[in-house]
């Protein structure tokens, strides 16, 4: 049994579009397939002990290898996690430094999902900080989905950082990444081929 990790990002939810159309697509076309989409935390600084107790809680995660999916926020926490533990990752639209973009967010918000209110503070962003990997070991271990369109977040930090991956740099678009559902096949592919 295969099992497939899939990360949303900041002030999103395991109801995003994306995460939907991946539960769709797995369910119909790889059924042996056990797709994990956790509601990672509005709180970074709670998300590190979600994600390694969600692991310790199912080893079947590890136990061929990490397979990731990780979509903004959800793209740094996965390149934490493959660097980490090993496996592989498809990031779409990946937070290079969120740390830095989310000092513009702290204070009060509200999650469009869950409407769940929650209060970003300084220390969120210093538990951030302390996952990054400035430099990615394996490039190989990557494929990234960029979107030149993304409003949010600057494509050219991706396009350095993951250098030497396997890189879809798509002009237009947006940060919700336009047309992801046609990239599913091949998400497959990349992750489940050995």
């Amino acid at each position: 049994m295969t099992h497939l990790l899939y990360l949303h990002g900041f002030l999103s939810s395991e109801k995003s579009v994306k995460a939907l159309q991946t539960k769709a697509f797995f369910r119909e076309h790889y059924p042996d397939v056990t797709l994990h989409i956790p509601r990672l935390s509005n709180y970074p600084g709670e998300v590190r002990t979600q994600l390694e107790t969600l692991l310790a809680e199912n080893p079947g995660l590890l136990s061929h290898g990490l397979r990731l999916i990780g979509s903004s926020m959800g793209g740094y926490l996965s390149t934490w996690l493959a660097e980490t533990y090993g496996g592989k990752a498809v990031l779409v639209n990946p937070a290079v430094r969120p740390y830095a973009l989310l000092e513009g967010y702290l204070g009060e918000h509200v999650n469009p999902y869950t409407n769940e209110r929650f209060t970003l503070v300084e220390d969120d962003i210093h538990a951030l900080q302390a996952l990054d990997t400035p430099v990615i070991t394996l490039p190989a271990r990557y494929r990234v989905l960029l979107q030149t369109g993304d409003e949010t977040l600057d494509y050219r930090q991706a396009e350095e950082k993951y250098q030497g991956a396997d890189l879809v740099i798509e002009d237009g678009g947006d940060h919700s990444f336009v047309n992801y559902e046609a990239h599913l096949p091949a998400i497959a592919r990349f992750l489940l081929g050995d």
